[in-house]
């Protein structure tokens, strides 16, 4: 019978640095919700708050066909009758960068308490400026 492990104390959370530039939005997403649920790391336990810290830098040049560019839609909703808004890639790409990068990997995350709280460990800026030198994050391929 294997046994589970459940890490004890404090568990080191790291900075992580990904660059997004000439990434499409699936792939980038899968690995960043990796990072964050601790996938990456031998002491990973489900439910348990294993993962890192990231901040992805230039969310704007994400890599795109012209064809999804166009099609692919984002909706949010007013909670007024006829409040439904809708807007492309394209469009929210030049307007809010981040959004994109955020929903695809709150896609990936579970859908409660616990995966709010990993999306608060993640940083998303649309060039390559951050403030957050001082933590010395991490390149990540």
């Amino acid at each position: 019978m294997d046994k589970t492990y459940v890490p004890k104390g404090d568990i080191e959370k790291k900075w992580v640095l990904i660059d997004a530039s000439d990434i499409t939005v699936g792939r980038l997403a899968t690995q960043i919700s990796a990072i964050l649920l601790g996938k990456n790391k031998p002491t990973y336990t489900p439910g348990v708050e294993t993962g890192d810290y990231v901040v992805v830098i230039n969310a704007r040049h994400i890599k795109a066909t012209e064809k999804r560019l166009e099609s692919e839609m984002y909706y949010h909703h007013s909670n007024y009758p006829g409040g439904l808004k809708s807007i492309n890639l394209r469009h929210l790409l030049d307007k809010n960068p981040e959004k994109v990068i955020k929903s695809a990997v709150w896609g990936m995350l579970p859908h409660n308490k616990w995966g709010r709280k990993l999306l608060g460990n993640l940083k998303v800026y649309g060039e390559a400026e951050h403030p957050h030198q001082m933590q010395k994050p991490q390149p990540v391929k």
